[in-house]
């Protein structure tokens, strides 16, 4: 995976980026989703974006965390009968495109943008053209 973030990195044009990838089970992932969100569930990826806030200026190359729960990855993998390691691309990719400043909550436009961003990286970083980014399996 560190592979494929340093890709990802460089095809948004941020070679000198810096983020962390933690990669946890869905007991993990709730905890953090209700103590960041307040959601008392897992969820598949949560990013933590470094450039926000009073102090984002002191190293702009550091990005920030992304935290996906590998447990949900498996079961989406499971249940929508693909490949898990392209499940786990599709979920980095998105943390990534988080960090980045897309938001696919921002309404339809940035939805699309969003989801064809990520089809791009995905489908790079897996060589297969028949992939989705994010939206569909």
């Amino acid at each position: 995976m560190i592979q494929k973030a340093t890709r990802i990195l460089n095809a948004l044009g941020c070679p000198d980026a810096e983020l962390s990838l933690l990669f946890v089970d869905d007991a993990a992932m709730r905890e953090i989703n209700m103590e960041y969100r307040h959601q008392d569930k897992p969820t598949n990826v949560l990013s933590f974006a470094m450039h926000d806030g009073d102090f984002s200026h002191i190293n702009p190359d550091l990005l920030g965390d992304v935290v996906i729960s590998t447990e949900t990855a498996m079961r989406e993998a499971l249940e929508w009968e693909m490949d898990p390691m392209i499940r786990l691309t599709q979920l980095l990719v998105h943390g990534i495109l988080h960090l980045m400043g897309y938001d696919h909550e921002q309404g339809p436009e940035s939805e699309a943008a969003m989801e064809s961003k990520s089809t791009e990286l995905v489908r790079m970083l897996e060589n297969n053209n028949d992939l989705a980014g994010w939206l569909a399996p």
